[in-house]
Parts: structure tokens; C-alpha cells; sequence
């Protein structure tokens, strides 16, 4: 075995020195590592040969499993969005609260600021602490997603709510009330329209001031006004003189 060692080792350095010699711009580094080979018949060790059963090739392959799992799983909530809230993932993270539950965004000082950030991913490069909707790729907006669209609405009122209580960013914000719309428009989420109590005093034309124009009196030097009504009124003295005092050189003698 030691001299088939020498002769490999021989033939190795023969090999180099005529790359060397060749090429001798892209074979420099050559140069710095040839004590090395010429102590490569001490130290020439073939690399270890792993069998399948070994367990980093189990981890490997239990690596490319997930994430084979992660991307089908991606692809479905795709085309399907409104699964992954009924899925058991999404419930063993969000449970039965919305998914803005918790959440704090970060921010210097005990106030939060007054609007939400515009984005929180730009390009490949995502923001410390996203939003509850970038935080999660499998959240998608829709408008057949109705359980994620009425996490986002008030109970009571059905308006929108606002971004900062749910923490969203403004252009996820965007899409929510486009999807909420345009759910309404196509049926998927009802209306919120307000009850108000109809009184018939607020609706009566039996009124004068909106009722039909009487006649004119018989004669205007009678003193009688055009409305019943007006002829009740009794102006307020002081005030007649504070306007009479102001206006005084508009008026005629």
C-alpha cells in the first residue's frame, strides 16, 4: 500500500506543476497549498460514505417531506383560502379568537402610533413583527374567505374596523374592505342596515311651513301676515336696537 500511495501522490504533483504551467492565472492557488500535497500520502483520507440509514439522511429526507407538505399544503389555500380557517393547523395557532388577537406592534414609547405601517413586505426583504395577514402566508384575502372577512367587522355596527385595532398594515387594509364589497355585492356577507323608529310627526305636510301656500289675504293694508304663524312672533327689543345701531347708516330716514 505505501508505494501505490507514493505513486499517486507523484502522479498528483505531475498533474499540477503542467496545470500550473498552463494556466497559470486561474491555478495560482495551487501555489500556496503545494506543501500539502506533497504531504498527501500521510494524510489522504477517503470521505465517509453514509448509507440511507444513517440519520442525517433520515433528517434530510424528513426535511424535504415538510416542506413537499408545506408547499402542496401553499397551493391548495391558493385556489381555496377559506379552507385553511377550518383546518387543524389554524386551529391549533389561532384557536377560536381572530387571528389579530394579541397582537402588538413594535414601536418606541408606551403610545402606538396614530396609522398603521403601508407594507410590510417590499420585495423579498419582510419587517420585523408583520401584521397578523403577512405574518401568515396561508391567510389569504378573498371574497368567498367570509369567516377571515367577518373577523375584520363589527358585530354590532358592521362597519370596518379600524387598522389600528386589528394591527393591519395599510395595504392589507385595502384588500379587506375591496374583498368585504365585493362579498356583500355577491351575497356572501349581508348588509348592516340601521333600524330607525319612523315617526309620522317627522313625515306630516299638515304643517304650515310645509303644507300647501294659502291664498293671499284680502287686503295687504289689513296688517294680517302671510302665515298664522308669523304673526305670533314677538322680536326681541334689544336685539331689534343692536341691529337698528349697526346697520344704521344703511337705513332710510
Amino acid at each position: 500500500m505505501p508505494p501505490l500511495r507514493n505513486n499517486m501522490a507523484a502522479s498528483m504533483q505531475g498533474v499540477a506543476k503542467v496545470l500550473w504551467r498552463i494556466t497559470p492565472s486561474i491555478l495560482h492557488p495551487l501555489r500556496v497549498y503545494q506543501p500539502c500535497l506533497q504531504r498527501l500520502p500521510l494524510r489522504a483520507r477517503l470521505p465517509p460514505v453514509y448509507s440511507s440509514r444513517h440519520p442525517f439522511c433520515q433528517a434530510a429526507s424528513l426535511e424535504d417531506k415538510g416542506a413537499a407538505e408545506a408547499v402542496e399544503s401553499l397551493s391548495r389555500y391558493k385556489e381555496k383560502p377559506w379552507e385553511y380557517l377550518e383546518s387543524e393547523e389554524y386551529i391549533q395557532k389561532y384557536g377560536s379568537d381572530p387571528i389579530y388577537t394579541g397582537y402588538r406592534r413594535n414601536h418606541k414609547g408606551g403610545i402606538p402610533p396614530q396609522k398603521t405601517r403601508k407594507k410590510c413586505i417590499r420585495g423579498d426583504k419582510v419587517c420585523g413583527n408583520p401584521c397578523p395577514i403577512c405574518r401568515d402566508q396561508n391567510i389569504i384575502i378573498h371574497h368567498q374567505n367570509v369567516k377571515l372577512l367577518e373577523q375584520f367587522i363589527s358585530s354590532h355596527t358592521g362597519m370596518i374596523h379600524d387598522p389600528t385595532k386589528t394591527g393591519v398594515c395599510m395595504k392589507q387594509q385595502k384588500e379587506l374592505t375591496e374583498a368585504i364589497h365585493a362579498a356583500r355585492d355577491h351575497g356572501f356577507l349581508p348588509f348592516q342596515i340601521p333600524y330607525v323608529e319612523f315617526i309620522g310627526e317627522d313625515y306630516s305636510n299638515s304643517h304650515d311651513a310645509v303644507g300647501k301656500t294659502p291664498p293671499p289675504p284680502p287686503s295687504a293694508t289689513a296688517g294680517e301676515s302671510w302665515y298664522k304663524w308669523y304673526g305670533q312672533l314677538t322680536p326681541d327689543e334689544n336685539e331689534v336696537a343692536k341691529v337698528k345701531k349697526k346697520y344704521k347708516a344703511y337705513l332710510k330716514k
